[in-house]
């Protein structure tokens, strides 16, 4: 992919995960063009990567060899009204958005089919992320090796089928989300108690991951493993937080499915 190029069109948060984590691997691509309508937005991209060029017009960055089409859903349609003729016939277009399935995107684009869908994750920051990606069928297997070669760098991008991309969407994209405000509160908890970052760090890493490997590697069953501590400090909210997961999420899902 080095000599490849590289266009985000979009330059929020996503744009500046990904760009995050393949600079803290050393892997961020030489020739890379992020296009979007906002100055500052674009002002702090280059402030913080040098070396990537910015570009105020979407077709700029839609005239690259691979194009990250890195935009909210409600503006997907008209974005792709406004790239489609600046496409290369050889191009890959990797969506990150929800909703909008490979047929849809085809025909929005003016029959381009050269199209993947990646439901990115945060913790590509720190390449721990999880990008489920969805190649559609005019992608050769030398287009989907290149494409999960320029992933690898922020983490796991396992190959699922199109049909479960929203289904991740609310469990791997929004997950973190779910549980980080958690954390958070109970690191601040915990240094209240006189435990000094250094020592909360590694015992909350490990908790954490340590947890949910045995809720899904012990063999244990759910209640089983939730039986292993005695004492439950919220166990009384426990009912409140999952009732929320299973009557908001399953609402969510069915905004942004296809």
């Amino acid at each position: 992919m080095s000599n490849k190029t590289l266009g985000f069109i979009g330059g929020g948060r996503i744009t500046r995960i990904f760009l995050e984590g393949w600079t803290r691997a050393n892997a961020l691509p030489a020739n890379v063009v992020v296009s979007d309508c906002n100055a500052d937005t674009l002002a702090r991209l280059k402030a913080r990567f040098p070396g990537v060029q910015t570009a105020a017009e979407s077709r700029i960055a839609a005239a690259q060899d691979t194009v990250f089409l890195a935009v909210h859903p409600p503006v997907v349609a008209d974005v792709a009204a406004q790239i489609k003729a600046s496409l290369r016939p050889g191009a890959v277009l990797v969506s990150l958005a929800p909703k909008f399935t490979v047929a849809k995107l085809n025909g929005l684009l003016g029959g381009f089919a050269r199209i993947a869908r990646v439901i990115p994750n945060a913790p590509s920051l720190i390449g721990q992320g999880y990008n489920p990606v969805s190649f559609g069928p005019a992608l050769s297997p030398a287009d989907r090796v290149e494409i999960t070669t320029l992933l690898a760098p922020l983490g796991e991008c396992p190959e699922v089928a199109e049909e479960k991309i929203e289904a991740y969407a609310i469990l791997s994209a929004m997950g973190p989300t779910y549980l980080w405000f958690q954390l958070q509160a109970l690191r601040e908890v915990a240094a209240g108690f006189g435990l000094s970052e250094a020592e909360i760090a590694p015992a909350l890493k490990r908790m954490v991951c340590g947890g949910t490997r045995t809720l899904l590697e012990s063999g244990l069953t759910p209640a089983e493993v939730m039986d292993l501590i005695p004492v439950k400090p919220l166990a009384e909210m426990e009912g409140q937080v999952a009732e929320m997961y299973r009557t908001r999420l399953p609402g969510l899902y069915q905004k942004i499915k296809p």
